[in-house]
Order: structure tokens, then C-alpha cells, then sequence
């Protein structure tokens, strides 16, 4: 009997697995401890930032390089033992169109690459989805435009007045109810933007009382929340997960504690989240929810 009945528990257990495995969310877009470089791009404006990025990188490092080697020249060719009597010109015109000219060719080079970047950015495109994200002093409200949805978002264990803000196990607790680990404090927020994976989707962004900014480092947005203007955004997520950001606008006491989530889900995934938390007048964690 009691095989029997350890065979049905394991049974059970394997049969149950899938279930578990769907509900989680891998985390791509966060800050990585002591790390260098961007976060993997999961958008298409993340990926030409950071390709233009490197692209002037290259340009600026080639300048300190020549830069650095007509100094050393100078300072070897020019120094009083080997160059004793100095010139007293005061002209060089084929220098001086050189560096009037090669800054000018340059500029252009550069400008040629980033504005069409910076033109993809601005110019937003008609969204299948639209958010409205107001900051305040110190958490952010998001109300899905005709969808009849609206809440807030707070830092998990956040008592968002610049309190003490550590670890507990009470913050803890609600940090694995949320489907977070503990390297997620400071992170995770207790509700999340939930949009579909390939979809357009348009953040409207105004302050409500000083001014804030919204930022996904991984979608390569970041758009200021002034008080009485309405901004906006725009991103395509190409990858399920979720991503991490930070208001990057300096709005008060307790600015380093209102930080942004995301979770990008699947259609079908979306359409459940959002059918549940439109019946339950509120926000519905999208964990349970979620599908292959």
C-alpha cells in the first residue's frame, strides 16, 4: 500500500512538472552585479543603440589614438634638445583646413547613422496596445487605454516613503509569492506591465507631480514623465521574459526605490491576464496565467 501509494505521489509529481515549468518567466532584462556592457537587447531600437554605440566608440577611440600619437610626435620632434631654435610662423592653411575639415567629416559620418536611429525612436508607430504610465513620488500608475484597467505599481517591500528599505522575511515572502528570488530586491515591483510578445506597444508617459522617467534598459526607451505634458514611447518586445527598469529622473527622497517591471507573455497568455484582471477590477498576477 504504501508503494502503491509512493508511486502515485511520484506519478503525480511528473505529471504536474510541465504545469510548474510554465509558471515562471525567465529574467533577461535586469542589472548584473560588477558587469559591463548593455543588457540584451530585446527590441529593435535596443539593437541599433547598441550597434551605434559601438560604431562611436570606434570613431572616438581612433581620435584619442591620433590625438595621443601627435602629442608623443610633437614632444619627440619638438622639444628643445632636438629642436632648439623653433618656428615663429603663425600660419599653416593645409593644416587648418585639416582640422576644420575633418571634424566637419566626421559630425556628418556620425549624424548620418544616428538620426535615422533617433528618428525610429520619435516617430511612433499606431500601437496594437496602448499604456498610459504616470510617475509619482514614488511608485507608477498604468491604466490600459480602452481596456477599463488601471493600477499601481510599488517596490516589492518598498514602503516608498525612503524608509528602510531591507531585506526581511516578510519582504521575502512576498518576493516568491510574486515569482521573484531574492536577487530581484530592489527590482521587482508587486504589479507588472504585462504586453504580448511582437506586438507594438505605445507607453503614454506624464508625471503627476515632479518629473520622472521611464526606463527599460533592454528595450532602449527611456522617455521623461513631465507633469502636465503627455510623452510618448514606443517598443516591440521580441522575446518572453521579464525586464527590469528605474525611474532615471532624480524626483525626491525616495528616487532610487521606484523601479519598473515588465513581463512580456505570449498572446494567449495576455488575452487570459487580461480578460482576469478586467473580471476582478484589478490586477491579477499573470504567473498562474501563463502558457506555452
Amino acid at each position: 500500500m504504501q508503494l502503491k501509494s509512493l508511486l502515485l505521489g511520484l506519478s503525480t509529481v511528473v505529471g504536474a512538472a510541465p504545469a510548474f515549468a510554465q509558471q515562471t518567466l525567465e529574467t533577461i532584462g535586469r542589472p548584473v552585479d560588477q558587469g559591463m556592457g548593455f543588457q540584451p537587447a530585446a527590441t529593435e531600437l535596443a539593437r541599433d543603440l547598441q550597434w551605434l554605440d559601438g560604431v562611436i566608440l570606434i570613431i572616438i577611440t581612433a581620435i584619442c589614438l591620433l590625438v595621443t600619437a601627435l602629442i608623443l610626435f610633437c614632444i619627440v620632434r619638438f622639444n628643445r634638445k632636438t629642436n632648439p631654435t623653433p618656428s615663429s610662423f603663425t600660419h599653416n592653411t593645409p593644416i587648418e583646413i585639416a582640422w576644420t575639415l575633418g571634424p566637419i567629416l566626421i559630425l556628418v559620418f556620425i549624424g548620418a547613422f544616428s538620426l535615422p536611429v533617433l528618428f525610429k525612436q520619435q516617430e511612433i508607430p499606431e500601437g496594437d496596445l496602448t499604456i498610459k504610465v504616470t510617475g509619482y513620488q514614488w511608485y507608477w500608475g498604468y491604466e490600459y487605454i480602452g481596456e477599463d484597467l488601471a493600477f499601481d505599481g510599488y517596490m516589492i517591500g518598498s514602503p516608498f516613503t525612503g524608509g528602510d528599505n531591507r531585506m526581511t522575511p516578510e519582504v521575502e515572502e512576498q518576493l516568491i509569492e510574486a515569482g521573484y528570488t531574492q536577487d530581484d530586491f530592489l527590482l521587482a515591483t508587486n504589479t507588472a506591465v504585462v504586453v504580448p510578445v511582437g506586438k507594438t506597444v505605445v507607453m503614454q508617459v506624464t508625471g503627476g507631480d515632479v518629473i520622472h522617467s521611464w526606463t527599460i534598459p533592454a528595450f532602449g526607451v527611456k522617455q521623461d514623465a513631465v507633469p502636465g505634458r503627455l510623452a510618448e514611447l514606443w517598443f516591440n518586445a521580441e522575446q518572453e521574459g521579464i525586464y527590469f527598469g528605474q525611474c532615471s529622473e532624480l524626483c525626491g527622497i525616495a528616487h532610487a526605490y521606484m523601479p519598473i517591471t515588465v513581463k512580456v507573455v505570449s498572446q494567449d497568455t495576455y488575452d487570459a491576464w487580461l480578460a482576469a484582471s478586467k473580471e476582478a477590477g484589478e490586477y491579477v498576477e499573470v504567473n498562474a496565467l501563463l502558457t506555452n
